[in-house]
């Protein structure tokens, strides 16, 4: 179980990190004329990934959940997450946000990860909900909050992001010809 809270423990910690980072990016932008999109989803979003923990938390410990014999699989999958998260938020630097916050006029990011998908966080966040609970067999919270992700983040999310993006910046040249989360096999001359 230690194994269990001092991930748990270094997630969380990794999470309010990026909240402050979050806070800070949106400052800077809103005083260059940035603003929010999708307001009305983010409370649901914030719910979602609170309630993850909260649930991951409990199937564990409520019903003694220890690592799987092959913990090893899922937990590659998660470290690789979390060094493409670590990419993905110095790539776009001050436009990273866990919010939309949509700079008119700004020159879009298709750098780092960017450079080959649209969305790498929501590639990321898709995995860490579906590989975090794996490392322990918690089955239960890996399946809900794999479809609770995908309902939310793919059905309203993303198509107002892509939306304010087409509106607001070169979005459409930058990125779009990326694939949303697989990269395109190289071309063959």
């Amino acid at each position: 179980m230690i194994f269990f809270y001092l991930l748990f423990a270094l997630v969380i910690l990794q999470r309010i990190v990026e909240l402050a980072i979050a806070k800070r990016n949106e400052r800077l932008l809103r005083e260059k004329g940035a603003y929010e999109v999708g307001e009305a989803h983010y409370k649901w979003i914030v719910l979602l990934h609170t309630l993850f923990f909260i649930v991951l938390y409990a199937e564990v410990t409520l019903f003694d959940k220890r690592p799987a014999s092959w913990f090893w699989l899922p937990f590659v999958f998660f470290i690789a997450a979390q060094v493409v998260r670590v990419w993905a938020i110095r790539s776009l630097g001050v436009f990273w946000n866990t919010k939309i916050i949509v700079l008119p006029g700004a020159e879009v990011v298709a750098k780092g990860p960017y450079r080959y998908l649209r969305h790498p966080n929501y590639l990321i966040v898709a995995t860490e909900f579906l590989t975090l609970p794996l490392i322990f067999q918690a089955y239960f919270t890996a399946l809900t909050f794999s479809l609770l992700n995908t309902a939310i983040i793919l059905g309203m999310r993303i198509p107002d992001e892509e939306k304010a993006l087409l509106s607001a910046t070169n979005y459409k040249e930058k990125l779009g010809k990326h694939r949303r989360f697989l990269p395109r096999p190289p071309q063959r001359s």
